[in-house]
Parts: structure tokens; C-alpha cells; sequence
């Protein structure tokens, strides 16, 4: 009880201390930066900088802090002007009427409420000599490395870089910067520049030495990176290893490393270092539209389903709910096995089965497919499968099945800068489907193209067009299966009309078309850095003929929409459309979604 009640005692005294003398909060730093004479985008870089300047900002407070921040920039600064072709610069930087530089650090000031910075750049300096030797054959030096160019540590350090890649392009691995002179002559405001190179031996790949802590087996990993051992070296194939372990989606994190010292056959040997990503993840999304009511998506990936990196995913999809249309959806799975049919070729099976209610067709469709996929690039994809493929069907023509042999390809170009919110580049996915019919179905052949293009019209403005055609040929109109002809109308042709609403009049009902063209122009806006306004407008036709004519059916729509950019999902859309022409609606329709409309 003693013990408890001095306790008491000490603490209500520190109690009556704090409420008679409140800490104080430290007032705000002034930092001023002036260069006079100086370029204003020089003075920008220079108040970007500064870290005292930016005192405020990040919220340094203690004398100690500020001056540590005051004597930082000192090196910083000089730095950016050494950047900039600035070498005989005198920086003065004073805290409270004192150079910083001779404030005793281990006894600062009790206070600091003003730091001024003084910059006088001096002359600005050009090259004198500008080497790098030796040079590998075809090297190309930077542009303003040059004798009387301006000259910059950004350009010294450019240059050697050049040099060193330039010899490691050539198969010499493990050149590098044997030394360098610099001189700098402050009455000829001129430096000199001299860079020596080691280029070393030209060598070939060796030994890929592959980690065994990773959940995907060694000898997987050997066989999707391909290691090209014995091949002169390149720093391209090198990263085409790396490239090949990333795509698989595997692991987090993959590097090269080679070693210090070749082999003594003029062979180098490189450690690959993974780390490993979560194996699972589940993914979701949904779209709402006036007329098609509430789209539920959600997706399940196993990113190494039986240890050797094989990606593993089931969709599910539910559509149509509180529309006109009965519910109807798809499930899904698809199994890609990396590397087995060797560098960059995949192998996969798929399968789906799904339940379709549109609005002039219902369908039942089930199928299984093995294919090969190609990767020749990080934009350039293409696989072909053979598929049996089933379907029960009921629209304008009457209930009938086909049973079809399929052979569907697809060839992807994709050089967008971003794409779920593209800004520049383009896009073009080709689809091209021979069928063989079984039992009475017919063949034929089924093509689709879809082409985008992203332009920027200054930091704020972007064009966006659409191009969208397809044609199956072969059998008659109503021979073939519903869901592999074309129609018009809705988010993904025309917004502003219903969807599916234009297709080719049967009796009183309609069918799809053969052949398909739908065109789109949106122009993107950002009036915030999370908000951007759209106004777009879309054309579609459809025929019953092979290709679409000018006196196919045709009709249009336009309107406007709102995003809103959320980091790491990306845009929420929302779109509002009228009909513009076309009589197949006469209402205003809207559309929620993730994503740019395309």
C-alpha cells in the first residue's frame, strides 16, 4: 500500500507539472532559396531539392533535424548543379544568420526559425575532351558528349554506361569502367572527360545455377527459363530468362546473377534468385447497364498447382440479374503448364460450360480444348487449340443442336502504355475459329478482329478509337449456331441502344448476322487527377451476307461518361448514351463498370 500510494503521489505531480508548463509546439521553419542569375528551371530543380525547404512538408521540427537537413544540402545542391554544368558554384546556406557548415553539430542551436540559401552558379562549363576508349564497333556515344557541348555529370555517367553496354552486347560480359580522369579548368569553364573501358574476354553462357528454395521444383525452373548455355553471351537473352521465369506469375521477384570471374573455357556461369508469389488469388468484378441489368464475375488462380508453375483458374460468371432476360452464366477453368513444349511454348487445356438467355436466342453450350500457346514477345502472343464443341440452341430459326470439331486461334499485339487505362499505343487481337460440322452441322470459319488506338493530345487529352469486324462464312444463316454470329448494341459496340438490338429481321423475330462492324471514338479528359469527363459516340452494323455493305443495318449512339481512378483496381466508369441513329432504341441507357470502355 506504501508503494501504491507514493505512486499515486509522483504521478499527480507530473500531472500538476505538465498542465502548468504544456509542451510547445515548434513553430513552423522559414526556408527561403535564391540563385540570381539563374535559369528558372534551374531555381525549380534546386527548390526541389532542398530539403530544407521541404522542412515544413516533411515535418522536421528539432534544431537537430533542421540543421542535419541544412548541412545535407549542401552536397545535394552542388550535385544538381554538377548535373546541370555547373562546377564552380558557391552555395551559402545560413540558419538563423549562421553558416550552417560551421555550426557545431553536437551543439546546435536551441531553436531554428529561418534557414536561407544563397546559390551563385558560376560559368556554365562545356567539354574539352570527351573520350571513352576502347569502344566496341557500333557504339553509339550520348548525343551531347561531345567537345564544346555542354557538359554534365548526367552525360559522364551516360557515356560510360554506353561504353560498358556496348562491349556487353558484343558477348564481353563482364566489362566494366577500368578508370576515369576528369579535369575541370574553372578560368576555361571546360572539363575534360576520359573513360577508360576493361572489356575483358568474349564469353559464352554456361551453367544456370538454380535455387532450391522455392516452392516451384529446380528442375521446372530449369526448363521454363531455357537457359541458353553455350551461346555467346547477350544481355537481351539474358533478360529473356528472366522475362520467362516473371511471366509465369509464380514468383515475385526474379534475377540473374553472374559470376565474378569467367571459367577458364571463356564460359559464365549465372545463379538465378527467385522469390516465390502467393500461390492463390481470388479476383472479382461487376458491370451494370440499364437494360442488361447486374454482370458477377469472380476468377480463383493457382499460380503453382502441382510445383512446376503451372497457372490453374476457374471463372464463374452470373448475368443478366434484375434485366428482362432470364439469369443465365458461365464456368470455366483453364490449365496452363509453362514451358513444355519448350522456350516460351505453353501448353493448355480448357473447358467451359455455360448457360446463355440473350435477347433473341437461348443456348446451351458445353466444350474441351488442348492447345499451344507462343509467346514471342512481351506484346506478341498466339495459341491454336482443337476443341469439340456442343451447343443446343433456340432462336429465330427454332430449337436445334450443332456439334462442331473447332480449331480457334488467336494472335494478340498488345503495345499499350497501360491497359486497363491507356494513354498511348494501340491494340489488336485477331480471333480466326474454323469449324468442321458432326452429324448434319456445317463448316465453316468465324473471324473476328478488334483494333484499338490511344493518342495523347498534351497531359490531359486523350483520343481513343475502336474498331471492331467479323464475318462467318460457309454455311447459310441458319445454319449456323446463334451464338457465333454477330449483333449490335450495348457496352460493348453501341452504347446508347439496347443491347444486342440490331441484327437481321427473321419474320417477326430477329437473328444475328454474319458479318459485324462497330466503330467507337471516345475523347478523355482529366479535369482532376482522379477524375476524368468522356464523351464518345458509337457506330454499328450488321449483315446477313459475309460483309458488312452500305445497305446494311446500321444504327448509333452517343453520350457521356464520368471516371473515377482508384489505385490499384483503376477507373470506375460510368457512362450515360442516347441513340443518335437507328430505330431500334429510343431511351436513355447507362453503364457501370471497372475499366475504360476499351
Amino acid at each position: 500500500m506504501q508503494l501504491r500510494g507514493r505512486y499515486a503521489i509522483f504521478l499527480g505531480s507530473l500531472l500538476a507539472v505538465l498542465l502548468c508548463f504544456p509542451p510547445r509546439v515548434a513553430p513552423a521553419v522559414e526556408a527561403t532559396l535564391t540563385a540570381k542569375g539563374a535559369p528558372e528551371e534551374l531555381v525549380d530543380r534546386l527548390t526541389g531539392a532542398s530539403l530544407s525547404v521541404a522542412a515544413n512538408e516533411q515535418k522536421l521540427t528539432t534544431s537537430q533535424e533542421l540543421l542535419a537537413a541544412a548541412v545535407s544540402d549542401y552536397r545535394t545542391l552542388v550535385q544538381v548543379l554538377y548535373d546541370q554544368g555547373y562546377f564552380s558554384p558557391v552555395i551559402h546556406i545560413l540558419v538563423d544568420g549562421r553558416e550552417a557548415a560551421n555550426i557545431p553539430p553536437l551543439n546546435p542551436p536551441a531553436t531554428v526559425r529561418k534557414i536561407d540559401i544563397a546559390v551563385t552558379t558560376g560559368p556554365l562549363f562545356h567539354f574539352g575532351q570527351a573520350q571513352v576508349t576502347p569502344l566496341a564497333p557500333d557504339t553509339e556515344l550520348p548525343e551531347g558528349f561531345k567537345r564544346n557541348k555542354t557538359a554534365t555529370t548526367g552525360l559522364i555517367q551516360d557515356a560510360a554506361r554506353a561504353g560498358v553496354s556496348g562491349w556487353r552486347n558484343h558477348g564481353y560480359a563482364l566489362a566494366d569502367v577500368a578508370g576515369q580522369r576528369i579535369t575541370v579548368d574553372h578560368r576555361k569553364a571546360a572539363l575534360d572527360a576520359e573513360i577508360q573501358l576493361a572489356p575483358g574476354r568474349k564469353l559464352r553462357f554456361g551453367k544456370l545455377i538454380v535455387p532450391e528454395n522455392s516452392s516451384v521444383r529446380p528442375e521446372a525452373i530449369a526448363r521454363i527459363a531455357a537457359f541458353p548455355t553455350g551461346g555467346v553471351y547477350s544481355p537481351e537473352k539474358e533478360q529473356t530468362v528472366s522475362t520467362r521465369l516473371r511471366r509465369t506469375g509464380a514468383f515475385s521477384s526474379v534475377s540473374l546473377r553472374p559470376a565474378k570471374t569467367a571459367n577458364a573455357d571463356d564460359t559464365l556461369d549465372f545463379e538465378v534468385a527467385v522469390i516465390d508469389n502467393k500461390p492463390r488469388r481470388i479476383g472479382f468484378g461487376v458491370e451494370i447497364s440499364s437494360d442488361q441489368g447486374i454482370d458477377l464475375s469472380a476468377n480463383w488462380i493457382h499460380r503453382n498447382l502441382w510445383g512446376g508453375a503451372e497457372r490453374f483458374q476457374v471463372e464463374g460468371r452470373i448475368s443478366n440479374i434484375a434485366s428482362s432476360q432470364d439469369v443465365d452464366g458461365r464456368l470455366s477453368f483453364r490449365l496452363d503448364r509453362p514451358g513444355v513444349l519448350g522456350a516460351d511454348s505453353d501448353l493448355f487445356y480448357l473447358g467451359s460450360l455455360e448457360r446463355l438467355d440473350e435477347p433473341h436466342y437461348r443456348a446451351d453450350v458445353a466444350l474441351l480444348a488442348v492447345g499451344a500457346r507462343r509467346v514471342f514477345s512481351d506484346k506478341f502472343y498466339a495459341e491454336i487449340a482443337i476443341s469439340p464443341y456442343y451447343s443446343k440452341a433456340n432462336d429465330a430459326f427454332g430449337k436445334r443442336s450443332f456439334k462442331l470439331l473447332t480449331l480457334p486461334g488467336r494472335a494478340e499485339l498488345d503495345h499499350r502504355d497501360n491497359k486497363i487505362d491507356a494513354h498511348n499505343g494501340y491494340y489488336l487481337d485477331t480471333r480466326v475459329m474454323p469449324f468442321i460440322g458432326i452429324g448434319g452441322s456445317k463448316s465453316g470459319v468465324r473471324v473476328k478482329l478488334d483494333g484499338r488506338g490511344y493518342v495523347p493530345l498534351g497531359n490531359s487529352v486523350v483520343l481513343a478509337g475502336r474498331v471492331q469486324i467479323g464475318s462467318t462464312g460457309g454455311p447459310s444463316l441458319s445454319e449456323i449456331a446463334p451464338q457465333l454470329l454477330f449483333y449490335s448494341g450495348g457496352a460493348d459496340t453501341v452504347r446508347g441502344q439496347p443491347y444486342q438490338s440490331l441484327g437481321i429481321p427473321v419474320g417477326t423475330e430477329t437473328a444475328g448476322g454474319r458479318a459485324l462492324l462497330a466503330l467507337s471514338a471516345e475523347i478523355r479528359t482529366e479535369v482532376s487527377e482522379k477524375i476524368s469527363i468522356v464523351g464518345f459516340f458509337d457506330y454499328g452494323a450488321v449483315d446477313a451476307g459475309s460483309f458488312v455493305t452500305s445497305d446494311s443495318p446500321r444504327h448509333s449512339g452517343a453520350g457521356l461518361g464520368i471516371r473515377y481512378d482508384v489505385a490499384g483496381i483503376g477507373p470506375i466508369r460510368f457512362d450515360v448514351a442516347a441513340p443518335v441513329s437507328g430505330t431500334t432504341g429510343d431511351g436513355v441507357q447507362f453503364y457501370i463498370g471497372i475499366g475504360q470502355a476499351f
